[in-house]
């Protein structure tokens, strides 16, 4: 990537006067380093995930390809990207016009707000920028020894299981550190499982101890001590972890997998917020340039601009619309007093519109919730059927005979639910590991978690495929498939389906 550039003066002193603004409704934020780049160059960062040192891989490279094509054909264009850091760094692109970078320099404000303040963030490295950069050379030294076709394979392995994580676990302790291999955001390689080495000189130890010889050691420990017991006590819903204290890894494997495990932690927050950050720096870019920095010449060109940002397909979701609406109408409610106790008791429908106890507590209820809520417990929290019935929510569902989607229900709990159910652990389904010594034989066994959402068969075939990589022997899932209890297992061949027996535990 060519070297990005720091904003001309014109820009400079705009980003100064709209951090003053933004200083001025009580925004907290970490420092921000505004620099300025194309849209090739917008695209290569995006398509790094916001940090254009990070580690080597195709997928990457597929990603810019497709933003590429993307902005070529008018599908798509990014105004900003802004990363999670302390200090923040956020990329503004050059062909913007005026009124464009204000807005977009209000929204950045707002997202690094929330980035310092929201609970979901607070666990997270703070030095990102400096981490990817020591994540991309230590990735990097790898394919000078091994290949980048061997380490670019089993990266594919590790990015494809990068969802089988506990967020969870970054906000409470589900049992003790056990090892450098229980550190969320350490930049050292995973500690290697202890074996008895041969005495040598320092000079001879490549010979005396060579890797083969201490992995066949490793590898027999390991086994002599899982075929005594059943292990994990208790499901363990962070795979990865698992599979870096358990699976028999080299050195090397084992440092990569820690740094996909790292930044699937780092990247996890912004998955749980993305209504909130969305909606809460949208709802601040709007005040901020409909109160203080429009020229009356610009009120056209952001009103148009601004309505794309919310505007929502039929049918679809679009986090900015919907954080943006809560946000206005728990300002809304709580400056009008209708929350508590009474409000809550009031039935009568005409009385609950005509409201009003001038409570003024809006601003002060909407930075904490900004502070304390995730998108579940925002959504579930103040998601009202007064909301819904306002913005004429619906829940749809696919008619077979038809071939189309149809509104399916306009009841509130109907709706709720679904949103709900969209937005738990991202909509990922939830898989822990059950056993690590499945017939006493080292098998992995897991267990999906079912709540309602099924498997899609042919994903979870390839990721037991990568699991069996990582494993090195027969891993096996079990899930509901068509309403009937399954074992998903693959052995390093084939993939097979066994219903489980009513008398089976």
């Amino acid at each position: 990537m060519s070297a990005t550039r720091t904003l001309p003066a014109h820009l400079a002193r705009l980003a100064e006067s709209i951090r003053a603004t933004a200083s001025g409704y009580g925004l907290d934020f970490f420092d921000v380093v505004f620099e300025i780049v194309d849209y090739a160059e917008m695209n290569e960062v995006a398509s790094f995930g916001g940090f254009p040192i990070r580690y080597p891989h195709w997928s990457f490279g597929m990603t810019y390809d497709q933003m590429e094509k993307g902005y070529s054909y008018g599908l798509q264009k990014i105004y900003e990207m802004v990363i999670n850091n302390d200090p923040s760094y956020a990329y503004l692109l050059e062909c913007n016009n005026l009124v464009d970078q204000k807005l977009v320099m209000a929204h950045v404000f707002a997202h690094v707000d929330f980035f310092k303040n929201n609970m979901c963030f607070a666990p997270t490295n703070r030095k990102m920028m400096d981490t990817m950069a020591n994540h991309g050379s230590r990735a990097r030294k790898y394919v000078e020894k091994h290949g980048a076709d061997t380490v670019e394979s089993f990266l594919d392995c590790c990015q494809s299981l990068d969802n089988l994580i506990d967020t969870h676990s970054l906000y409470m302790r589900r049992r003790p550190k056990t090892g450098r291999a229980a550190s969320v955001s350490d930049e050292e390689p995973a500690v290697d499982h202890s074996v008895g080495r041969l005495r040598s000189k320092g000079y001879m130890e490549s010979y005396i101890n060579p890797e083969e010889f201490l992995a066949e050691r490793r590898e027999h420990k390991r086994r002599q001590t899982e075929q005594k017991q059943v292990f994990p006590t208790s499901p363990e819903r962070d795979v990865l972890l698992f599979l870096l204290e358990h699976a028999p890894l080299e050195r090397w494997q084992q440092d990569l997998l820690s740094v996909v495990r790292d930044e699937a932690y780092y990247f996890a927050p912004q998955a749980q917020t993305k209504i909130m950050n969305e909606g809460w720096a949208t709802y601040w870019h709007t005040k901020m340039m409909t109160e203080k920095l429009l020229d009356a010449s610009e009120v056209i060109d952001y009103a148009d601009h601004h309505s794309g940002t919310v505007f929502t397909q039929p049918g679809g979701l679009n986090p900015y619309k919907l954080g943006l609406e809560l946000f206005r109408d728990i300002e809304e409610r709580w400056n009008r007093g209708q929350f508590g106790p009474e409000w809550e008791a009031c039935e009568d429908w005409s009385e609950k519109q005509r409201w009003n106890r001038d409570a003024g507590l809006g601003r002060q209820k909407i930075f904490e919730v900004r502070r304390l809520y995730s998108d579940v417990t925002f959504v579930d929290t103040f998601l009202t059927e007064d909301f819904c019935r306002a913005h004429r929510f619906f829940h749809y569902s696919y008619n077979k005979q038809t071939d189309l989607y149809h509104i399916d229900s306009r009841e509130f709990g109907k709706i709720k639910q679904a949103l709900l159910f969209q937005l738990t652990n991202y909509g990922q389904p939830m898989i822990a590991v059950v056993n690590g010594n499945h017939r006493n034989r080292g098998e992995l066994y897991l267990l999906h978690q079912h709540d309602g959402m099924d498997l899609q068969l042919d994903q979870a075939e390839d990721t037991l495929r990568c699991l069996y990589r990582l494993w090195q022997r027969p891993v096996h899932l079990e899930s509901v498939v068509f309403e009937r209890r399954k074992v998903l297992t693959y052995d390093g061949k084939e993939h097979t389906r066994r219903e489980i027996k009513a008398t089976e535990v």
